[in-house]
Order: structure tokens, then C-alpha cells, then sequence
């Protein structure tokens, strides 16, 4: 019988409720103990039979708990991450994986010494589009990719009440919140850029953070456009991919996210399936012949990088996400903003060359 790995969830907001307590209390390896909530009783509405405790110290302080999964708010992550692998427990991380390249360092260091794993949870790995165009570009079907554009866009004017994203502090803003995911993707399929512009904005008035980005990476031979904004009603593409023998063009967002936010589980054949009318379209050359066609779009499954996260846990595989990963989305994101104050293109420098 394989062994269920014992989980802590630190906080209790959206992304634990819709991103990680589905999974854990449905993926078979994995059994939630306790969830800290400072004041409210919110996780046991839903999963009654969790225990409640009120800070990471008596989290930590559980032996039966294997693994701490931190959601809380970002000027947390590196003093919860460093807590947690003192006391010997592995560790998920939410996007961003810190609040600078410093901070993510000091993990990334923490982790080479410590005999438990660290890992950044970057679940767009696991959405439609991106295992799409992976099985995409891995097939070559636009040949050489010169050009990767990728949208994050939604409309809301008005200021979230009581969000911590929208407030002037560290990790804060629509680049650190939307960011990672884009990046981290850009890094999947492309490696590590040569050089970062961005322009970087505040546009809706009420704003005290930045609500808009639009990043430029050049890695060599490809140009990729990295874009989030608040105020766009009517999304364009998500996805306009050009190579040398086509493009491919995609629409929609992955269903995932809403169907969890409505309540439904991540459970079923039909999970994380994408209606047909949201498959992308592929316009390309294969074997002298044109095709212009719907490419049907893969399952997505948040579940994905949890089931590859036991593997590494229970059976010693390599860590898909890793922290230097994590590390490598933050340095991007201080380069974008350092690139928007000088007003030019720069290099990027201070990157972790490892394998994606």
C-alpha cells in the first residue's frame, strides 16, 4: 500500500480553498491534517475533519505532518519556508516564491542543505494551453518558434476590498501576482533570456500598485511578449505562438479555476476538459501540405503537479518545480521593474541555469 503524505496548510484564503485543499483531500497520496486560520474555523465548513490550529509553530510542532503547503500572504513565504525546514518538513510555495531574488536565494541555498524538498507552485504548468502548445512545440508543427505572445488580461476597474495585492508593500501588484505565471512558462519552453524591457503601469486611477505590464524578452532567435492588464473588458488571444512553418492562435481560459471556484471537485473523466469552441487554431505546413484546423486542446489538471510532487517525496524523483525556478521568476520580475525605471532594454543578469 503507498504511503499518504501528511499535509499542514498554512492560511485559509482563495488560494488555499480553490488551488490546494481540492487536491489534497481528493488525490489519493495525500490526507490534509491541520490548517491554520489565526481566528475563523472557515476549513472545517468544508473539510469538518481537519484540525484548526492557530500558527505555524504548532504546525510545525505536529511529527504526524510531512508536508507544509504556504498560501499566505508573500512577506511570509521565506520566514515560514526556512521555519518549516527546521522542523523538518518538506515544503510547497506559492507564487511569487518570494518577495526578492534575495529572499528566493536564501531558499534556494536552505533547500540545497536540508535533506526535504522546496518547491514553487506554478500550477499554469498544468492548464490546457500550456500542455497544448507543449505537445505543440515539442512536435514541431510551427517549426522554429520567432515569436511567443501571452495575455493574463481581465476587467476590474474598482479596487478589491481588503486585498493585500493592492496595497504599496513588498510583492505586491499585478507583476507579482500574474507575473510568475508567464514568465515561468516562457522559461519552460525557451530557457533563459538574453535581455528584459518592460513598461510597467499604474492605469486605473485608484491604483497604489502597478496594474499593468508588458515585458519583452529576446532570447535570441525568439521574441517573447509577456502582457497582464486590469482593464481590458474584451480579451484578445491568449496565445499567438508564430514559427517558421505556422502559428497558433488561442482563445479562452482554461476552465479549471472557475469550475473550483464554484464548488465542483477536481474529480472525473471530464475534468479540466475545454469546450470545443475554445480549441485553438492551428494554420501550418506539414509535409508540403497547409493546415488550418482546430488543434483539440489537452486536459488540464491541477492535480498534475501534486501527484509529480509525491513522486519526488515517496519515491525520490527529481523535483519538477523547483526553487530555483522560483528564484528565477523573481530576478525577472526585479529586472522588469529596474528596465521600466531606467526606460531601456538591459540584460539579464543574476539567473540560475537549470533544467526546466
Amino acid at each position: 500500500m503507498s504511503p499518504k503524505i501528511k499535509v499542514g496548510l498554512v492560511g485559509f484564503g482563495i488560494s488555499a480553498k480553490v488551488f490546494h485543499a481540492p487536491f489534497l483531500t481528493t488525490l489519493t497520496g495525500y490526507e490534509l491534517i491541520s490548517v491554520v486560520e489565526r481566528t475563523k474555523n472557515e476549513s472545517q465548513k468544508s473539510y469538518p475533519f481537519v484540525n484548526v490550529v492557530r500558527s505555524i509553530d504548532e504546525l510545525i510542532a505536529d511529527p504526524a505532518i510531512d508536508l507544509i503547503v504556504i498560501t499566505t500572504p508573500n512577506e511570509t513565504h521565506l520566514p515560514y519556508a526556512l521555519q518549516a525546514l527546521q522542523g523538518n518538513k518538506h515544503v510547497v510555495l506559492e507564487k511569487p516564491f518570494a518577495n526578492s531574488s534575495g529572499e528566493a536565494m536564501q531558499l534556494v541555498e536552505a533547500a540545497k542543505k536540508s535533506s526535504k524538498i522546496v518547491s514553487v507552485y506554478q500550477n499554469r504548468r498544468y492548464v490546457s494551453d500550456f500542455l497544448t502548445i507543449k505537445e505543440i512545440v515539442e512536435k514541431k508543427l510551427l517549426g522554429e518558434t520567432h515569436e511567443f505572445i501571452s495575455h493574463y488580461d481581465r476587467y476590474r476597474a474598482e479596487a478589491k476590498p481588503n486585498a493585500w495585492r493592492e496595497e504599496p508593500k513588498p510583492g505586491s501588484g499585478v507583476l507579482y501576482d500574474l507575473g510568475p505565471h508567464l514568465i515561468d512558462q516562457a522559461l519552460y519552453f525557451f530557457g533563459l533570456p538574453q535581455t528584459i524591457a518592460a513598461d510597467i503601469r499604474m492605469q486605473r486611477p485608484h491604483s497604489k500598485v502597478d496594474d499593468y505590464f508588458d515585458l519583452q524578452l529576446n532570447f535570441g532567435f525568439t521574441k517573447v511578449i509577456l502582457h497582464a492588464g486590469m482593464l481590458v473588458r474584451e480579451p484578445g488571444p491568449r496565445y499567438m505562438i508564430h514559427g517558421t512553418k505556422g502559428s497558433f492562435i488561442k482563445y479562452g481560459e482554461d476552465p479549471q479555476e472557475a469550475a473550483l471556484k464554484n464548488g465542483s471537485l477536481p474529480v472525473g473523466e471530464d475534468w479540466g476538459r475545454e469546450p470545443d469552441e475554445f480549441h485553438g487554431l492551428l494554420h501550418t505546413e506539414i509535409n508540403g501540405v497547409i493546415r488550418k484546423e482546430r488543434y483539440p486542446s489537452k486536459k488540464g489538471n491541477f492535480g498534475y503537479y501534486y501527484q509529480s510532487l509525491y513522486q519526488s517525496i515517496v519515491n525520490g524523483t527529481p523535483v519538477t518545480e523547483k526553487p530555483e525556478h522560483g528564484y528565477n521568476t523573481v530576478r525577472l520580475i526585479e529586472l522588469a521593474f529596474e528596465s521600466y525605471q531606467k526606460q531601456c532594454t538591459i540584460p539579464c543578469s543574476g539567473l540560475l541555469d537549470t533544467n526546466y
